[in-house]
């Protein structure tokens, strides 16, 4: 791309230099030679101003000096009588057809070619009668010269231009091509999953342009990525919760033998439909997150998780508390709700003692569900922080579903540790 626009630039540069040097030069050529008949028409004039008297009065004439601009252009005068001898001056000894010329035709100025020299005559009369003709002459390889000189200037000026427009055709196309190179570059590394890569700005606005939204692309990109990873470890690690239910349920079955399988299946069955239905609320929370939300079914809802809790709860020999205390309706997605009261009973069965209660309560504008257990103190321990070991990813999702519902989760007291869920509850029917 680079050679491609010097190239262009500088043949656009050496067109332009053709177009205008062709008709200069022709102009060049005709100045000089207009110039080279203004010098000699001057040179005969004066000099037959001269000689006049003398050629009237039948004396033989003397030849004054050339001034010095004539001098200088290498010009020659001759004076001749009417019939071609030459009288005094420079020039051949027997006048031309353009001394010739002016003799018989008496025109006031001819001029021609003669051999290599361009000579010009001019007849001097009294009265009708020519008495003379006073010749100017220069060699056409003076004019030559000149005219040679002067389009070698002019060639030797295309030369500059044109070298000063490749210097600033490279100029300008290091600073086009270098922002786009590394625009490429950051692209390329885009496309290689590097959603950090960010283009440089140019100062070109077009460029820079292209540049912010190709940063935007990758910061929106990278950001969703980040968004599905963290989704995707927060609910694998949500998941665990049913499978352990499921996997204590089998482990009691294996340690009584004698015990009714019937029994066994069952309860392995409710906890295989209640893993399905982790699933599909993850999934469903994961397309989509702010759809319009129907009226919680809260008896349902505490039913289900009185059940999950039991499954987490009995193999350990502990119990599950759950009370009413006139909660208010709310507008929530049952589905965030059930995982979030997961995470808090999985978190109460692996890190808590004793029995584990759950309130329904009215908190003012929102419905608050209490989960408490009677574990140890957390003093200033952070529950919702990430360990090296992975605790506190399912406290983090649950949070995480609580906001996007428009509801928080906080550790409400650290002793005994008890999560409160706070969401906002359904407005009031109108009045009829």
């Amino acid at each position: 791309m680079r050679r491609r626009i010097t190239t262009l630039t500088v043949l656009a540069a050496l067109v332009a230099t053709v177009l205008f040097a062709l008709p200069l030069g022709i102009a060049v050529w005709q100045y000089y030679h207009d110039d080279a008949k203004g010098d000699l028409e001057r040179a005969a004039d004066a000099t037959a101003l001269a000689v006049s008297e003398d050629l009237n009065a039948g004396r033989r004439p003397t030849v004054p000096p050339l001034d010095e601009e004539d001098d200088e252009a290498g010009g020659e005068v001759g004076i001749y009588a009417p019939d071609g001898r030459m009288l005094a001056g420079h020039g051949p000894a027997v006048g031309g057809p353009v001394e010739r010329q002016a003799a018989e035709a008496a025109a006031d100025v001819v001029i021609g070619r003669e051999g290599e020299e361009i000579a010009l005559a001019v007849p001097v009369v009294s009265g009708p009668r020519v008495t003379g003709v006073v010749r100017a002459a220069m060699p056409l390889s003076q004019l030559r010269l000149r005219i040679v000189l002067t389009w070698l200037g002019m060639a030797g000026l295309a030369v500059a231009t044109t070298g000063v427009s490749w210097l600033m055709a490279r100029r300008s196309t290091k600073r086009l091509v270098r922002p786009m190179e590394e625009l490429a570059a950051a692209a390329e590394r885009l496309g290689d999953g590097d959603f950090t890569a960010r283009s440089p700005r140019a100062g070109i606005a077009e460029i820079d342009q292209v540049g912010e939204a190709l940063d935007t692309t990758a910061a929106r990109i990278g950001s969703t990525l980040e968004r599905e990873r963290a989704f995707s470890a927060e609910a694998s690690h949500q998941l665990r919760t049913p499978l352990t239910g499921l996997r204590l349920q089998l482990e009691a079955a294996l340690e009584t033998p004698d015990a009714d399988p019937r029994a066994a299946i069952r309860a392995g069955i409710a906890s295989a439909d209640r893993l399905e239905r982790t699933i599909e609320d993850l999934l469903a929370l994961g397309r989509e997150r702010r759809a319009p939300r129907a009226e919680l079914d809260l008896e349902a809802l505490l039913e289900e998780v009185r059940q999950a809790g039991e499954a987490l709860l009995s193999p350990h020999g502990r119990t599950l508390r759950i009370t009413r205390q006139d909660p208010p309706p709310a507008r929530v997605a049952a589905a965030a709700v059930r995982q979030v009261l997961g995470v808090l009973l999985d978190n109460a069965a692996t890190h808590g003692r004793g029995t584990v209660t759950l309130v329904a309560r009215d908190a003012g504008d929102a419905l608050a569900i209490d989960v408490a257990d009677e574990g140890p103190d957390l003093g200033e321990t952070d529950p919702f922080a990430t360990a090296a070991a992975g605790h506190g990813i399912g406290l983090r999702l649950a949070r995480s579903l609580a906001e996007a519902e428009g509801g928080r989760l906080r550790l409400s007291l650290p002793d005994p540790p008890t999560f409160t869920l706070l969401l906002p509850a359904a407005d009031p029917p109108a009045p009829a």
